[in-house]
């Protein structure tokens, strides 16, 4: 081999640049462009997402780019372009999508395709893009807008920022080809960890935005951006040029809502209700309050984020009342209590919560099940005092699913508000966990937005207006109606649901004075964005409800997914052209490495650590104390060694585009569905669900006192674990013990000592996970 020297006229340095970025004269990295078209009609957004990509090599390519989407979108459309040739996506299964997708690319054909791995984080790979060939792929989705006290919310996030990963590596290829390994606690961590590009990175991805806003009706007051600066033309606001992927766009709309009922037919009378239910002007006693805040100080709440969640945090100490108990946890990966126990909200001990909260700095990780769990044994049973966890975070954590399973159960009984402090928060799970106790959750990007937010959460904190609501008078489909929840000060209720017939309901529900109803009108409107929302709240709950251990949920979430045409977890949209243009798959493979988000302090590197140094966003943790595993910087591709943007050796790595590689034990299940990518854990064996029967019995150990209630909630839990499980016999009749807890003349103590006596005997039986990688995952583990 021989080196021949370059002349440096050739190579001159890239003002700006980062540690190893190179330019080349057909650019550095495969996603060229995105562009955001949003239009905006009163309280609901279509949007459509078209992402550019060219390969800038001489082979055949596959890329990969891990992105979010707003939570609570429905994506309903997905299509190709490349060389004046337009596919149409098809929504199908996940499993038979990536087979087609694999395919196709064997075949030496272009394709693409499109997975949710979040409610909020997911990725497009596209195949076969031929040297110096630009392709592009749109997504199309419909997102209600948030409302409360007169303004409206479009928020568009534009970056998944590095998630906190707790657990051990488990063994076997990755789940995908991002930058942290795949633990027992986040079987899919690979998936949702794209690296992350250096600091001052040349040539950004090209970025456009537009927001086209029709009031529908209602008098638009004023428009505010308050990340991003904008140019409005109208009724149409810009993103300025130039503007780089790295937080979350967020336009605020003023004007007064009103009551609703609209009603999008179909032939025959069915069709998608939306119901809009303005607060009532009435005033409530409220009852006295058992708080635990939560706060987050872990290395990714560094430098203004620490400062804004010390801040929130003693505010909400301060709505509290001597009527109120409370008490304080600070976590990142261990548990710091300001109090022992809940204490009287006394000046004085107020004042010590306060105190103790403006000495908390960031550090270490973000282990979050372990707090949560010290709130539910505080808050224990039911009572006559409301319930209250309020929990200050960024969310950014991999183990979404594990804290849901294992917490999620108790968190329901409660009233849980959630407070995101981030300018690319983890939005979808903190709604999620705000989801379950009917609580609220508010976003926080900035320490001027800390105001305006938290005065909602005082509200929210403080009793609802109207609770135990239920409607009459549309004939709707059963299990088909979103949450209800509450009414409360400033915050419309918003309920989608299907109907058979009808014109108008009847909105019932309990106020400080007594019962309350409101009668409303339906009005007949042709909107499919109306029926695509509701599908898409409906799967939501549906996957919550399998991320608690309803596992045999999954083909009722498929079918729903297909029958509505609305992306989920399990279904996938793929997108093949029939023409041949290649001789075989890609032949080079790279996942696109995202911007680091704004506002996170990253360290710098020591001298001589190179291109391996870690973009690292968490400060050093506690002694002793399991370091966060964090993404790899984003280098220029001509720097890069082949398996630290592909994961694996160049041409040979396995991950979203090579084909996998099965486990000699990965038998394919009956029906179709994924095969496990790996040796999987014993199928309907009770060790699968011993993680959430230790909770259950943790749970029961920490009440203070037995709680008739909480028993008969426990029963219906394990009821689901035992139809999971084939019908464990032990686990069922249980089951059916504890759901005597809601008959007259039921012993309490008893109940709740039967439950422990089982629990306790069921969780000794278990022959646990065995050795090697420990507990894998579900459904994001299989290929």
């Amino acid at each position: 081999m021989n080196i021949t020297s370059l002349e440096p006229a050739r190579c001159l340095p890239v003002p700006d640049a980062g540690i190893g970025a190179l330019r080349t004269e057909r650019g550095n990295l495969p996603l060229e462009s995105v562009d955001v078209a949003a239009d905006i009609s009163g309280l609901i957004a279509g949007v459509e997402v078209t992402q550019g990509f060219r390969n800038p090599f001489d082979v055949t390519l596959e890329a990969t780019y891990v992105f979010p989407l707003p939570d609570r979108a429905a994506v309903t459309g997905f299509r190709m372009e490349a060389d004046d040739r337009v596919v149409e996506g098809v929504l199908k299964e996940r499993a038979q999508a990536r087979a087609d997708y694999d395919q196709a690319l064997r075949e030496g054909r272009r394709a693409a395709i499109a997975e949710e791995d979040r409610p909020d984080v997911f990725t497009i790979r596209v195949g076969n893009i031929l040297p110096g060939e630009r392709v592009s792929v749109r997504l199309t989705m419909s997102q209600p807008l948030p409302y409360e006290d007169g303004a409206a919310t479009f928020r568009f996030p534009l970056v998944v920022a590095p998630r906190y990963i707790p657990g051990s590596p488990i063994d076997g290829p990755p789940a995908g080809d991002g930058a942290a390994p795949d633990t027992d606690a986040v079987p899919d961590a690979s998936r949702i960890s794209p690296p992350v590009l250096l600091p001052g990175f040349p040539d950004p991805v090209r970025l456009s935005l537009r927001a086209t806003v029709d009031a529908a009706g209602l008098e638009l007051r004023e428009l505010a951006s308050s990340l991003h600066v904008v140019e409005e033309e109208g009724n149409t606001v810009r993103l300025r040029p130039g503007e780089r992927l790295d937080r979350d766009f967020i336009l605020r709309l003023s004007f007064d809502a009103s009551t609703s009922l609209q009603l999008d037919g179909r032939s025959g009378g069915t069709g998608t209700f939306a119901l809009t239910v303005v607060p009532p002007p009435l005033q409530s006693t409220r009852a006295p309050r058992d708080l635990v805040l939560v706060l987050d100080r872990s290395g990714s709440m560094s430098g203004w984020k620490m400062i804004t969640a010390r801040r929130a945090a003693a505010r909400i100490v301060d709505t509290l009342t001597e009527h109120d108990r409370f008490a304080v946890l600070t976590f990142d990966s261990v548990v710091e209590e300001a109090f022992e126990g809940l204490v009287e909200a006394s000046d004085r001990n107020r004042y010590r919560a306060v105190e103790h909260l403006a000495h908390v700095d960031a550090r270490g990780g973000t282990e979050l099940l372990e707090p949560l769990r010290r709130a539910i044994a505080l808050l224990g049973a039911r009572n006559e005092r409301e319930r209250v966890v309020v929990l200050v975070t960024d969310g950014q954590v991999g183990n979404e699913d594990q804290i849901l399973e294992q917490a999620g159960g108790a968190l329901s009984a409660m009233r849980v508000h959630t407070v995101g402090i981030d300018r690319a928060v983890n939005a979808g799970f903190l709604g999620r966990l705000a989801g379950l106790g009917a609580g609220r959750c508010e976003l926080v990007e900035s320490e001027d937005r800390l105001d305006a937010a938290m005065e909602q959460i005082h509200r929210r904190i403080g009793a609802p207006l109207v609770t135990d609501l239920s409607i009459k008078g549309l004939d709707v489909e059963p299990d088909t109606v979103t949450h209800l929840g509450s009414i409360f000060p400033g915050v419309p209720l918003r309920v989608y649901g299907r109907y058979r017939e009808g014109s108008s309901l009847t909105v019932r529900g309990m106020a400080a004075g007594g019962p309350w109803e409101e009668q409303v009108a339906g009005v007949t409107v042709d909107n499919p964005a109306i029926r695509a929302v509701w599908a898409r709240a409906h799967l939501r709950e549906l996957e919550d409800r399998y991320a608690m251990g309803e596992h045999d949920l999954e083909s009722r979430i498929v079918r729903t997914s297909l029958e509505y045409g609305v992306l989920c977890r399990f279904t996938a949209y793929v997108a093949v052209d029939t023409r041949q243009v290649a001789e075989g798959g890609p032949e080079h493979r790279v996942i696109q490495p995202v911007e680091p988000p704004s506002g996170w302090e990253l360290p710098q590197s020591p001298p001589m650590m190179g291109f391996t140094a870690h973009a690292a966003v968490m400060a050093a943790p506690p002694p002793g104390v399991q370091r966060m595993r964090l993404p790899e910087p984003g280098l220029g591709l001509g720097d890069a060694q082949p398996d630290f943007l592909t994961g694996g050796p160049a041409g040979g790595a396995e991950g979203f585009g090579a084909p996998p590689r099965p486990a000699p034990a990965a038998p394919s299940r009956p029906g179709g569905g994924w095969a496990p990518k790996f040796a999987p854990r014993p199928a309907h064996r009770l060790e699968s669900v011993r993680p959430q029967l230790v909770a259950e019995l943790d749970r029961l150990k920490a009440l203070p006192m037995a709680d008739l209630l909480y028993l008969a909630d426990l029963g219906s839990r394990l009821a689901a674990l035992a139809a999971y499980l084939g019908g464990n016999e032990q686990l069922a009749a249980l089951a059916r013990e504890l759901e005597s807890a809601e008959r007259p003349g039921a012993d309490a103590q008893a109940l709740h000592d039967r439950a422990v006596e089982v629990l306790t005997t069921l969780v000794g039986d278990d022959p646990g996970s065995g050795g090697g990688g420990g507990r894998r995952g579900p459904f994001w583990k299989r290929t």
